[in-house]
């Protein structure tokens, strides 16, 4: 912390060309080590090298090139207009990073949402310490031995560890904090953040709906369900957690939800050599427990010894069931049946902000109802997960599921405190706003002030 400190305190993170430079080392270690990111990822989450590329190292990449194309014009001072009562003057804002930030990561896609936000902090201009999960200790270990090649400790450093080093690093002053987890430790680090009164983005989870009715492509939709429900094995903080289907095509979306499936994963998805594991023991069996044999009506074979879990689907779920009571995060999908689109408008609006939404549907007012009047973080209509793989929409939560966001111009404005500057020239000075007050000076003040 005090390397850093002083670090920033030079200046040198102001420079443009070093952000940039920055972004360069960044980019070609993560080149240099694809090879190695795909075999700590799996001996992590037993993801396959398409898997790593797709939703870890590509995205990455893709994010890292977008912002260098744009970083110049968000470093910019940006001239604003200037209300008539400011006559002679210009205003404008300016971005300044906020200094030494903490990234605190998860597991799940632990390269993705440890280098992206990383990517927006080094593009603002700040010192950066980030922390890995110790659930996934092969990418942690990796990451640590990556930004150390990339750049000094004093710039951008990595901490490894567990809970003690996590309570450690929320005892220091910074002067942000990037948290993506769950709510529990969510809470805590704003609770730490409070005292000194330092901003947070807080990157959440919580229960995700998907809606179906009837008026949807059933076939595609259930395609499109599976890949986002069972990719990562459901770990992801997108995945859709659980279908409300319409009682008129509920059982013809469930059958088509098995077929794809099977087409996806084969008839044995345990064998299939891309089909990953759950992070760890205590998670394989929290799942497990989650499961209910007389709802169960697709897979859910187990292998202990390589702590998978076949996709699963459970059916005839009820609201009060187990399994609605927290977030899933395995491959386990639950479904329930509601009679209208009201019983599904009703049933998500009466529960917690979810961070992500999907509804499939061919109807535009439903669409339009949905998206204007249910809260939730972000989402798709007619596909799953999808809208948090571009860096021309900013990511984030509401409610429970998180505040702020990030990706592409986001991430910049995210480690970035806009200053308000109005720079008065001198040359004429309006005396209407000075005392002594006087019928001419209140009247000029009404017409300029309106």
């Amino acid at each position: 912390m005090k390397k850093q400190r002083s670090f920033f305190d030079s200046g040198r993170t102001m420079d443009l060309s070093y952000r940039l430079k920055a972004l360069d080392s960044l980019e070609k270690v993560i080149k240099k080590y694809d090879a190695e990111l795909c075999s700590a990822l799996y001996s992590d989450l037993g993801k396959s090298r398409a898997e790593t590329y797709m939703c870890e190292a590509g995205l990455t990449l893709s994010e890292l090139r977008y912002v260098k194309r744009h970083i110049r014009r968000w470093s910019r001072t940006h001239s604003v207009r200037t209300p008539l009562a400011q006559f002679h003057a210009k205003s404008f804002t300016v971005s300044e990073p906020y200094g030494v930030v903490l990234i605190m990561s998860p597991w799940n896609y632990p390269v993705l949402l440890s280098l992206e936000p990383l990517i927006g902090a080094i593009a603002a201009g700040n010192c950066c310490i980030v922390k890995p999960s110790a659930y996934s200790p092969a990418v942690s270990g990796l990451l640590a031995r990556m930004l150390k090649e990339a750049f000094p400790e004093e710039y951008v450093a990595v901490v490894e560890g567990g809970r003690q080093e996590n309570q450690s690093l929320l005892e220091q002053k910074f002067d942000y904090i990037f948290f993506t987890g769950g709510v529990k430790v969510g809470k805590m680090v704003m609770e730490k953040a409070s005292a000194p009164l330092k901003p947070v983005t807080l990157g959440l989870g919580g229960k995700r709906p998907c809606i179906v009715d009837h008026t949807a492509n059933l076939k595609l939709a259930a395609r499109r369900l599976v890949f986002g429900k069972y990719l990562n094995c459901g770990q992801t903080c997108v995945a859709p957690d659980y279908v409300l289907a319409e009682r008129g095509i509920k059982e013809e979306l469930l059958n088509y939800i098995k077929q794809e499936i099977v087409r996806q994963y084969g008839e044995h998805p345990l064998s299939n050599p891309d089909y990953g594991k759950m992070v760890n023991r205590r998670h394989f069996e929290r799942v497990l427990g989650l499961i209910d044999s007389d709802k169960l009506v697709h897979g859910g074979e187990t292998d202990a010894d390589s702590l998978q879990i076949a996709p699963a689907v459970l059916d005839g779920v009820a609201g009060t069931d187990p399994v609605m009571q927290e977030e899933i995060f395995g491959p386990l999908l639950p479904i329930l049946t509601v009679d209208s689109m009201d019983e599904a408008y009703e049933f998500v609006r009466q529960r917690p902000k979810p961070l992500a939404l999907y509804l499939f549907t061919g109807d535009r007012k439903e669409e339009e109802r949905f998206l204007k009047r249910v809260p939730f973080g972000g989402g798709c209509v007619n596909d799953t997960i999808i809208h948090l793989a571009t860096s021309n929409m900013g990511f984030g939560g509401v409610g429970n599921s998180g505040m702020g966001s990030y990706h592409g111009k986001k991430s910049f404005e995210t480690f970035s405190h806009e200053k308000s500057v109005v720079k008065k020239y001198t040359w004429l000075d309006l005396p209407m706003r000075y005392q002594p007050y006087s019928a001419w000076k209140e009247k000029a003040v009404r017409m300029f002030v309106r």
